[in-house]
């Protein structure tokens, strides 16, 4: 003989556990495919308080694991990004070539902001690490170079808004 209540029993708790199961491994793979905290900081936005840096200073931070320098340049250093004397020394001097710059970027100090250059501070060409250097000394001279990031790799000379000399 068929015990019916024992049979539904059986029934309703194979369904409600079934279900449990079926729902924490959805939950887990959901979970596994999103994205982690790791990632979401790494490719997120970094707020960086620059009011602080003077006019003339490096800020060197890192975004994705990359190194970015924050410059607040001087009257100077705009003036002479400004005036355009560079221009038929730089390979790109509006970036426009091959130009992964935003729109607003197409400019002689290539920012928002005359005063302020953020950039990351790779070089292109071998992924090296550029010095800031924007002042010539003796014991640093390249041949008609005014000043700006120097590639210590290649050699490679940038100016201050990060454009690269021919």
């Amino acid at each position: 003989m068929i015990d019916k209540d024992k049979r539904k029993f059986l029934i309703s708790s194979t369904v409600v556990i079934g279900s449990i199961g079926i729902a924490a491994g959805t939950y887990s793979l959901v979970r596994y495919m999103g994205l982690s905290e790791k990632a979401k900081t790494l490719g997120g936005p970094v707020n960086i308080d620059y009011s602080k840096l003077k006019p003339g200073e490096l800020l060197t931070t890192s975004w994705r694991g990359m190194p970015v320098w924050i410059l607040r340049r001087t009257a100077e250093m705009i003036k002479k990004l400004e005036q355009g004397e560079l221009k038929s020394r730089l390979r790109d001097p509006a970036s426009l070539v091959e130009s992964q710059q935003p729109k607003y970027t197409q400019n002689n100090v290539r920012s928002l902001k005359p005063e302020i250059l953020v950039a990351v501070a790779v070089c292109t060409h071998l992924g090296c690490i550029p010095k800031f250097r924007p002042l010539i000394s003796e014991s640093f001279k390249v041949s008609d170079w005014p000043g700006g990031f120097y590639c210590p790799c290649h050699g490679s000379s940038f100016d201050l808004a990060g454009r690269v000399f021919k």
